[in-house]
This record gives C-alpha cells, structure tokens and sequence, in this order.
C-alpha cells in the first residue's frame, strides 16, 4: 500500500517533527474526516508500506533528516513551486528559494524521485499567460536537471474558489490549449519529461504526456521496484494514481494559499495549527473515548515481495 503523507497539508513544511516521531514508533492514526469518530490505525512499517509519498512547498525543514525515511522506504517527492507571489502564497518560499531547496532535495534522494508540480495554473489580470510562460522558462531552465519530470494542472473552480480568489479570470478551452502548447515547447527545449494531472484531455500533440502523477510506473522506475499488475481506481474524477492512505488532516495548513481545496479558511487551519501537538499520534487532536479504531487494510502489491525488500 501507499502513504501519501502531504495531500490534505503541508506536512513536511510544518509537522516534520511529527511526521519523523510517527515514523519512528511506526504507527500513526488518521482520523475520518467525514466521521470523525472513526479512527485507522497505519502501521509505518516496510513490510506493508511499498511507497511513501510527499508533497510540499518547502521542504527545508526536513532536509537533515529525510534520510531516516528514505533509508527504509520507497518514496517519491512531489515539490509545487508555482508562479505566484505572497498574494496568492503567503506563506510560501519565493521562487529562488523555493528552487535552491529543491536543488538540495535533489542531491539527497536522486532527481528520480522528486517531479515537480506546476499547478494550479489559472489567470488574473496580474497572473497572465505570458507572465506565466516567463516564469515557467524560468524555474525550468534551473529546475530540469534535478527531477524526474514536471506536472501541471489547471484550476477547479469549485465553489469556495469563487469567493476566496473573486480576481480569477476562467479559463476557457482555447486559453488551455494556447498555455499546453507553450509549456510543452518550453519543456522540450530544457528537455524536461511534462505530463497533465487527472486530466480528461489528450495533449499529446504538444508533447505532454496524459498521466497519473502516482502511477505504477512512475514509482517503479524512481525505486527500482516493479509492482503487481492490477486495477487502480484513483483518488479523484480522473486520476490515474495508484490509490493511496493519508495521514494529514484537512484544515490543518498554514500555507494560506487563496486556492486551496483543503482549507475552509486560512484562519481555521492557523488554529488548528497552534493545537498541534508533536508527541500525539494524530496531526490535530488525541484519541477521545468515543473514538472506534480500526487497523487499515494494508499489505504489500511488490512482484516478488520478499526478493525486492531484501535488495
């Protein structure tokens, strides 16, 4: 099974003292969050766990000790390093820093391992598409060398959207398709790997691959592995992922990004944040005496189990 530790906060930026202490008791639960007293139990143990996955934007907390983890686990490391500023990422790293880090993750775990997330791509009058193409050429022209591929994808606009970002322009078919074939351009000329994210549209014209940013394959060639052939239903309306376990919380992220999907509002998730504590086996909160634990369903999909932990 996988662990996907980064989808529903910034873990890594935030909670790296937790995330290394759970690792180290190897165990953590994750609570429901459509019924909250129902509680899992993952075991973080090799035997059962085939891959850990991470997303973040900043994972300089984290560089000194990531070694713990990547020591004894598969993993594979996606890093969101976008176009936008403190208006729209305010408490994110800018672009050169944010590049610097990767820079350093890249030399600890192998560029194989880390893909590069561009997205959500949308448009403001401040965010236009040519200053996207700028920026893009930008961090590709110094990003390349040190991942495995870049993935994009285009901004939902769900509901909660349309009130926290009222300034974004929508994006119509024909803005989509010029922005796939300037990106695709750049990336072939830094020869960089760029692939769509749960996308339902075939842009292979342009030279992007129509993906999943989690596949089989893409975990395969980052750890020499090969797993079972099987079905995989993803996580979301297109995706092509392997399915996947998380261990964050919603609400939990104090990054303060106006798009994003796993905060109600940025003041709810900087609340939560300061009730963190390091030592409790949940990312917010404690076992209450309501609470049912359950043992998720975990075991391993390796071909030849047994032969590829032991190599």
């Amino acid at each position: 099974m996988i662990i996907n530790t980064g989808s529903r906060t910034d873990t890594v930026q935030y909670y790296t003292e937790w995330l290394l202490k759970r690792f180290e008791e190897g165990f953590v639960y994750s609570r429901n969050p459509m019924f909250p007293d129902k509680v899992t139990r993952y075991d973080l143990n090799p035997a059962v766990v085939d891959c850990v996955i991470f997303c973040s934007k900043n994972y300089e907390p984290i560089l000194p000790y990531i070694e713990r983890i990547t020591n004894k686990f598969n993993t594979y490391f996606h890093y969101t390093i976008t176009a936008y500023d403190k208006d729209i990422e305010p408490n994110v790293p800018d672009i050169d820093k944010s590049i610097e880090t990767l820079i350093k993750l890249s030399g600890i775990v192998g560029s194989q391992r880390i893909a590069w997330r561009y997205d959500p791509i949308l448009l403001t009058d401040k965010y236009t598409k040519a200053r996207h193409y700028r920026t893009f050429n930008y961090m590709a022209e110094r990003i390349s060398p040190y991942i495995d591929r870049c993935i994009f994808s285009f901004v939902e606009m769900y509901k909660k959207l349309e009130k926290n970002m009222p300034e974004i322009i929508p994006l119509t078919p024909k803005d989509k398709i010029e922005i796939v074939k300037n990106i695709g351009a750049i990336s072939k000329r830094h020869n960089m790997l760029i692939q769509t994210c749960a996308s339902d549209e075939d842009y292979a014209q342009f030279g992007v691959l129509n993906s999943g940013c989690l596949t089989a394959e893409i975990l395969e060639r980052a750890n020499g592995i090969t797993f079972k052939p099987m079905r995989h239903s993803g996580n979301r309306k297109n995706c092509k992922c392997m399915e996947s376990r998380n261990i964050g919380d919603y609400d939990t992220c104090p990054n303060g990004c106006k798009y994003c999907y796993a905060n109600q509002n940025p003041d709810i998730a900087r609340a939560n944040y300061e009730k963190h504590n390091t030592d409790s086996q949940f990312i917010l909160g404690d076992l209450k005496d309501t609470d049912e634990i359950q043992a998720g369903s975990q075991k391993s999909f390796l071909l030849n189990f047994e032969q590829q932990k032991l190599f």
